[in-house]
């Protein structure tokens, strides 16, 4: 029963994997729909995000039946619990990465995205793509480490964010307060994507350490 209960746990750990595989794909083909005016890649983004959420709903009742017949403490308890909270951040990821597809269908034939904030954005997306694939790999391998070096890629997000800000309100700006508007958003998403890829990273500290990111010293881990 022990080992069967076991490999439950290690099953939803390998759903969240796939999961995360999933939303950080979804991201780097959204944002090549929105830079290239591509419809048929959005409609195909748009679409696949239904599988993220079929997956999030999974891994949540098979959560859910742990919890109620297994009945798990400690550490056992914490994994369940982080899964959850994991699974969540990545059915929200998945949504973002649906919302910048839609926003490339919505102006399609032409491109959200003016040509002198094509680098930056195309820059978040590679940015918030590798920072999802990350946050998968430590949620494979529970590398502590690793988990608190997703901060450090945040920083650069946060910056480029603010980057487009400066651009919007900069008086060269002659796209029109539509484009204003859409790129405005878009720059949001990106921002909000590296938010969660960062909180399944803090949400795995706690499960390795029983201790919250923001609480570990700068050296790392203790007892690690």
């Amino acid at each position: 029963m022990r080992e069967a209960y076991q490999a439950e746990l290690a099953s939803i750990n390998d759903g969240l994997v796939e999961m995360a595989n999933l939303v950080g794909s979804a991201i780097g083909l959204a944002t090549t729909a929105l830079l290239d005016a591509d419809l048929q890649l959005a409609e195909s983004v748009i679409s696949a995000d239904e599988q993220v959420d079929d997956l999030q709903r999974d891994l949540e009742n098979r959560a859910i039946t742990v919890l109620a017949r297994q009945q798990p403490v400690a550490t056992d308890l914490r994994t369940v619990v982080t899964s959850l909270r994991i699974s969540a951040d990545l059915e929200r990821s998945g949504d973002l990465a649906q919302h910048v597809a839609k926003l490339a269908r919505m102006r399609y034939p032409e491109r959200a995205v003016p040509h002198d904030l094509r680098r930056t954005i195309l820059e978040m997306g590679r940015l918030a793509q590798r920072m999802m694939a990350q946050a998968a790999e430590v949620i494979l391998t529970q590398d502590v480490k690793a988990a608190l070096q997703l901060e450090q890629d945040d920083d650069r997000m946060d910056e480029l964010h603010r980057a487009i800000f400066q651009h919007l309100m900069d008086d060269r700006w002659h796209h029109g307060v539509e484009t204003a508007v859409d790129v405005a958003l878009v720059g949001r998403y990106y921002e909000r994507f590296a938010d969660h890829a960062v909180s399944v990273a803090r949400r795995v500290v706690y499960l390795v350490t029983g201790e919250r990111a923001d609480d570990l010293p700068t050296d790392g881990p203790r007892g690690m």
